[in-house]
């Protein structure tokens, strides 16, 4: 049985690039920098609807982005005005299960998305760093009660992605794999398989050999071109545009993770294409041997709010038409 998973934003503060001290998040056509926010953003009858339609559709998985969302027991710092409490969140979770959704926690480690950590992400590879880590992973598997699965984010941690912040934090080389090492191994600790954005395969050929097989992949494509000229990495490219070009070679990713061994959840979205989802799950159907394609899933990075449900809701339905599709 393949997972049938749509991501949801409960937190949004992975996405803002600094600063949690300063003010509330900007209306984000205007803002410059997205300046972390101060409330939670989260409109629950929204929420309701979005996980009631997936179950109507026969969606079996929630991916939650957590980050200022929930008040954690060990660092309840991190919260912000409006944050759930543990009490409520495994309420949400209970009833989640009761609608055949298996709920599954994201807390993204990436120090291009680490603005939800406020002051512990100046903290960045040292020792008070780890033990926060090991704090929030230790928490979010309490909550959940031992989940399946826990995604770490560690995608777009590119220079590139910096170059309007305020502050830069990028992690290279052996030190990248260091924490992320680390940070698999604190999930696997306890009882809980890794889950990671793959982004690190399209600039990285050591990728494939140095990542534990035992981590869940999602290489990710928004796009619906899937001709040869894109079923090969031109990291020579990549390097040379400092990285985003990398997301045109991306369907290159789901070859080489299935040429290596991986276990995949394919991930698509209607962030740049409604017609993307159903191209992702043709062609991974056809590439990826049924044993390793654990599933696929849709990330459209909206949030529960009024201005963005209507495409919330839209990515639900492409990607139940998307499997509904005969092979």
């Amino acid at each position: 049985m393949t997972m049938k998973a749509v991501m949801f934003k409960l937190g949004g503060n992975n996405m803002s690039a600094d600063n949690w001290l300063y003010a509330d998040w900007p209306e984000e056509k205007k803002a410059k920098n997205r300046i972390a926010y101060t409330k939670l953003h989260f409109d629950e009858a929204i929420w309701r609807e979005a996980t009631e339609r997936m179950a109507a559709k026969g969606l079996d998985t929630a991916l939650i982005d957590l980050h200022e969302g929930v008040v954690y027991p060990r660092h309840p710092e991190l919260a912000v005005e409006g944050s759930w409490t543990p009490e409520k969140l495994r309420t949400e979770l209970k009833r989640l299960r009761g609608l055949g959704i298996t709920p599954v926690p994201k807390l993204n480690f990436s120090t291009t998305h680490s603005a939800w950590q406020k002051e512990w992400r100046y903290m960045t590879s040292t020792s008070e760093y780890y033990r926060f880590c090991a704090d929030m992973v230790a928490d979010v598997c309490e909550l959940f009660d031992t989940p399946p699965l826990f995604h770490i984010g560690m995608d777009e941690e590119i220079a590139v992605g910096m170059t309007t912040t305020p502050l830069m934090i990028l992690r290279q080389g052996s030190l990248w794999w260091h924490d992320f090492l680390f940070l698999v191994r604190e999930v696997e600790r306890h009882g809980v398989r890794a889950w990671v954005w793959s982004d690190k395969l399209w600039e990285d050929p050591e990728y494939v050999t140095r990542c534990p097989k035992s981590v869940l992949q999602s290489n990710w494509y928004y796009k619906t071109d899937f001709s040869e000229k894109r079923l090969a990495f031109d990291r020579k490219l990549i390097a040379e545009k400092g990285g985003w070009t990398s997301h045109s070679f991306a369907p290159a990713g789901y070859l080489e993770l299935e040429k290596a061994g991986f276990d995949q959840v394919p991930t698509g979205s209607n962030w740049s294409s409604d017609e993307n989802m159903a191209a992702t799950v043709r062609f991974c159907r056809a590439r990826i041997a049924p044993e390793r394609l654990k599933g696929f899933m849709t990330a459209s990075w909206k949030r529960c709010i009024p201005e963005q449900r209507e495409k919330l809701l839209a990515s639900i339905d492409q990607l139940a038409a998307a499997l509904a599709e005969k092979r």
